[in-house]
């Protein structure tokens, strides 16, 4: 049988042509960051419908071995990379030490009235004035994740000035603004990409992000800076070690 045929027994036919083009990626066929055939090109090559196509692709896309790209097509996934949470550190200062070039993409920098959650965050009252700053974070020039960061008025007047484009917040925090940080709180879920998030990170809609709300605490333990850190699904991983302490006996 001609390698690009399909056969007509019992297995669907996206089934068959997802275990081939599986094959190929894993074999090296088509290489880690390459772009994959369109789906009319791989529909005349396996003479299928598009609809099979498209779901063999589906398929290949669940198990993060291909990613899409709104109005570019569809790529081979590269190796993640991810960030060690086992100590707090902001995005560049872990990746830089490990050979990644990290630039932030500044959206947008203004004042508003605190909403309910974020006021029970910071500790402040519904409707104070907070600094939000949204930013889109590359590594190696490719949008990784968009950060939502929510500061206290008089901590958002002092970052108004600095460099969000090159610098982690919390390394501003801790050397222009002489703060000690102490800890953070981590709650982590899955969502599903909107238009703001497939704009900011130039995925397609519906795919799916990591969604992390991270309230930063200072040594003295006051609330200091709450974000909304949106990660895609195919590009980045969150990495912890969890040791087991087993309890003394009575």
């Amino acid at each position: 049988m001609p390698d690009n045929v399909l056969s007509l027994d019992s297995v669907p036919l996206h089934t068959q042509l997802r275990d081939v083009l599986r094959a190929r990626i894993l074999d090296g066929e088509y290489p880690q960051g390459s772009q994959m055939p369109s789906e009319s090109e791989l529909g005349a090559l396996f003479r299928v419908s598009r609809i099979t196509v498209r779901q063999a692709l589906g398929d290949l896309q669940k198990e993060g071995l291909i990613f899409k790209i709104h109005g570019k097509g569809t790529f081979v996934a590269k190796p993640k990379t991810f960030q060690n949470v086992s100590t707090l550190q902001g995005l560049a200062e872990s990746m830089t030490g490990r050979g990644f070039e990290v630039i932030n993409r500044l959206r947008s920098f203004k004042f508003m009235a605190a909403d309910k959650s974020v006021a029970e965050r910071l500790k402040l009252a519904e409707g104070d004035v907070v600094a939000q700053i949204k930013r889109v974070r590359l590594i190696n020039r490719e949008p990784v994740s968009l950060e939502i960061t929510y500061l206290p008025k008089a901590l958002g007047e002092r970052l108004e000035k600095a460099d969000l484009v090159t610098r982690d917040i919390f390394l501003i925090l801790e050397n222009d603004c002489g703060l000690a940080l102490g800890h953070a709180d981590l709650a982590i879920d899955a969502v599903l990409a909107d238009s703001d998030l497939c704009q900011a990170l130039e995925i397609e809609a519906g795919s799916p992000v990591m969604r992390i709300e991270r309230l930063t605490h200072g040594a003295d333990g006051q609330p200091l800076d709450f974000e909304y850190l949106y990660y895609r699904g195919d590009a980045f991983q969150y990495r912890l070690r969890i040791d087991r302490q087993k309890g003394t006996q009575a």
